[in-house]
């Protein structure tokens, strides 16, 4: 099941549900993802039984949805605040042609090598644990709450002083928190993990600086699990012609870490188990068009799409003006 949400002329949201390759349709009676979601969590039932519990009322036309700006990112919650961005990264092997060269470097790995190497290493040995066991923690960071959320057809945002606003293609993991503080995941969407790809190459200690971006996810979220080999496509088109295309792989086939345990890493902390909240944790790419040169710019449109999660997610690029910050006394 495929879930996204629409935005209403009045400011309200319409649910919209559809089996893949199928025609989308409102739930009745739903006034939100967030608010389907907890009442799942909450009850003990399955989403998709919330879901068949409300019904199913009028057909929607997700292309024109679309194509008229009234997509809301897949997931919102009452209070922005109470949205975490999140994601991890050093996760993946790169795509199949190049895993055993990158297998056979790691294995040469040394004292003294850079601690990206080091990480990578340790997850390749540690980030699959047994059942019953811990593996090791990834690389870990934070890029806002939900006012930095952006919705699927929407700009990114890149502020004035970054030296960079490149995509990254990833898969994201929704999840929210149940009245009694236990997580449970609703699926997994499409999501540009949107960085400053030049800031964080500087130094390693300016990956938190770069990371503090605006994203986006969607505009579906598939229920459920994700599929073990994820295959899609990211590109960047440019006064209508494509300038950069190059396939991406995700899904635990290509990573080296499990989901479990980068989702363990993650709720660990109690601080991410506070009830009612919402989390978007992204969990890393192999592919960035940075990585082969390019050099974006304002109106560059980012096109991100793997075929199991519905339809494409499109952003374009945007460059905030300079503002100007004064700190006060009291």
């Amino acid at each position: 099941m495929l879930i996204s949400q629409v935005k209403n002329n009045d400011g309200s949201i319409t649910v919209a549900v559809r089996e893949l390759g199928e025609g989308a349709r409102a739930v009745k009676g739903a006034t939100s993802v967030y608010a389907l979601a907890m009442e799942a969590a909450n009850s003990g039932k399955s989403l998709k039984a919330v879901v068949e519990a409300h019904g199913l009322g009028d057909e929607i036309d997700l292309q024109d949805v679309y194509a008229k700006g009234l997509f809301l990112p897949p997931i919102t919650h009452p209070d922005a605040a109470h949205l975490h961005l999140t994601g991890t990264g050093l996760t993946h092997l790169g795509s199949a042609a190049t895993r055993d060269a990158m297998h056979a470097a790691v294995s040469k790995v040394e004292e003294g090598a850079t601690d990206t190497m080091k990480m990578f290493k340790m997850g390749l040995e540690g980030g699959k644990p047994k059942p019953g066991e811990k593996g090791v923690q990834p690389e870990w960071f934070y890029k806002g709450n939900g006012s930095q959320t952006v919705a699927p057809g929407g700009d990114l945002v890149s502020p004035s002083f970054a030296q960079d606003g490149g995509e990254e293609p990833e898969m994201a993991g929704i999840y929210v928190i149940s009245d009694k503080g236990v997580p449970f995941r609703i699926g997994f969407a499409v999501a540009n993990e949107f960085s400053d790809h030049v800031t964080e190459r500087v130094n390693y200690l300016y990956l938190a600086h770069s990371k503090l971006r605006p994203a986006s996810f969607g505009p579906e979220i598939r229920v459920g699990e994700a599929p073990s080999d994820i295959r899609g496509t990211s590109r960047i088109i440019r006064n209508g012609a494509v300038l950069w295309e190059k396939p991406f792989l995700s899904g635990e086939t290509n990573m080296s870490h499990s989901f479990a345990n980068l989702e363990y890493h993650h709720f660990k902390y109690g601080i991410f188990r506070a009830p009612g909240d919402v989390h978007v944790h992204m969990f890393g790419t192999a592919t960035l068009s940075f990585g082969d040169g390019i050099k974006t710019e304002a109106g560059d449109i980012f096109e991100i799409e793997a075929s199991e999660f519905g339809l494409p997610l499109r952003n374009t690029l945007a460059v905030a003006g300079e503002d100007e910050v004064t700190i006060g006394q009291l």
